[in-house]
């Protein structure tokens, strides 16, 4: 019998509270359990432990790699929030803004370290073919997040190349999350592929309406800075889908917006979203979602597994497809 999507990520939240990320001295670690122990929805290692029991894997072998991977994700977040300059996480401050930023950095330093120690625990002939796969994503993720802080500076960047920024930074580590529980369920090298590419265009799909949310959403229920991505200057989706609409005047209107440090940040976000209205772009940006999910979806049809089996993975999927906080 499956587990449900509850169960499993209670099962996760219940471990991940019982690790005490404890050590000495303590100021590097007090941050580390700032982090991890603050909840949230567990996304990466819930696709983990999903796609390890739709091949008839164990979840309570898949466990523990999957906290590794939920907290190499936690990492980054803690150096992004850095280079972002970010105050809040889920409606807490954030580490840097807790503590300071060089706090920040060794902590974060210590949870990389950290997520190899737990991805190790698995069956030791299974670990030649996750570290390849993790090491690649982790240098994934660093290209992604360079990408986008060159994105902030360049006025010529279009949208393939913000799409290939955000399949590195934010897709690829869903995918290496189910990949990897499809590898610990010792599922065939074909049906890992598939699962690899369903993963990615989640993720895909996943970021764009997080750059939808950081506009529109409302911020209790987002976590975040509602508008941090205008204000420091990301180019989004949203962003360059203006840039190819607009007409002269919009397109000096943003321009203002974007490189004026001395417009009130409440003004600047209102007037971007009044352009942003009028070009339509979020519903542009719905309409690729969309795209993305339907080859998700195309993916994970092709996998060689009785169609009960992915009951639970298809229903988590389906609700991060109608997530709107």
């Amino acid at each position: 019998m499956l587990h449900s999507i509850e169960f499993i990520q209670k099962f996760i939240n219940e471990e991940i509270d019982r690790q005490p990320f404890e050590g000495y001295p303590p100021m590097l670690y007090a941050p580390i359990a700032y982090t991890m122990h603050q909840g949230g929805k567990r996304m990466r290692p819930a696709l983990t432990l999903l796609a390890c029991e739709m091949f008839g894997g164990d979840i309570h072998k898949a466990l523990y790699p999957a906290i590794g991977i939920e907290i190499f994700h936690n990492f980054t977040l803690v150096h992004d929030d850095i280079m972002d300059q970010a105050p809040l996480r889920r409606n807490r401050e954030t580490v840097y803004k807790k503590w300071n930023t060089n706090v920040a950095i060794l902590s974060g330093d210590t949870m990389f370290a950290l997520a190899y120690d737990y991805l190790a625990k698995c069956e030791p002939e299974l670990l030649a073919r996750i570290l390849p796969l993790f090491n690649r994503t982790a240098i994934e993720v660093c290209e992604g997040q360079q990408l986008d802080m060159e994105f902030e500076t360049r006025h010529d960047v279009t949208i393939d190349e913000y799409i290939e920024m955000i399949r590195l930074k934010t897709a690829v580590l869903p995918a290496t999350a189910l990949k990897t529980g499809a590898i610990l369920a010792n599922a065939p090298d074909n049906d890992t592929d598939l699962i690899y590419t369903v993963g990615i265009n989640v993720g895909l799909a996943f970021q764009l309406i997080d750059d939808v949310l950081d506009v529109y959403a409302e911020q209790d229920k987002f976590g975040k800075s509602i508008g941090n991505d205008i204000l420091t200057q990301k180019k989004t989706f949203l962003y360059l889908k203006a840039i190819e609409l607009a007409n002269e005047h919009q397109r000096h209107e943003l321009d203002t917006c974007f490189s004026q440090s001395d417009i009130p940040t409440d003004e600047k976000i209102h007037r971007v979203i009044q352009v942003y209205d009028r070009l339509n772009v979020k519903e542009e940006a719905y309409r690729l979602v969309d795209e993305y999910y339907k080859k998700a979806f195309n993916a994970f049809d092709a996998i060689n597994v009785a169609k009960g089996a992915k009951s639970e993975l298809e229903k988590f999927i389906k609700k991060l497809a109608s997530r709107t906080f």
